[in-house]
């Protein structure tokens, strides 16, 4: 299983807007990707403009496929809460137990 963690900076005090907005209309176009898993979306409780969204998917090849066709789209719905370009980092999955895998193996 591979992640793309995307930290996310919104304007001040944008952020459940941000977690909104990815609920109601980024999600969607999430599901019908191939190979997506799943979404987490994480809002800082100290700092009230950090996000950070993690999709998780079945392989790094699907992730990158979502990258190159549908990520600018996503990211025209989000950008007028931002107050800085998103960081986009990537991962293989060692272990998450909500997804049953342990040191790489899917179960």
């Amino acid at each position: 299983m591979f992640t793309r963690v995307v930290e996310l900076t919104t304007k001040p005090g944008k952020n459940k807007q941000l977690s909104e907005t990815i609920n109601d209309k980024v999600l969607p176009i999430l599901k019908k990707q191939e190979g997506f898993v799943d979404e987490t979306v994480l809002v800082s409780d100290k700092d009230d403009n950090r996000v950070l969204s993690l999709s998780f998917w079945n392989t790094k090849q699907v992730a990158e496929e979502y990258h190159r066709a549908q990520y600018e789209k996503v990211h025209e719905m989000v950008r007028h809460l931002l107050e800085a370009e998103p960081l986009i980092r990537t991962f293989d999955v060692h272990t998450s137990t909500t997804h049953r895998i342990a040191a790489g193996k899917v179960a």
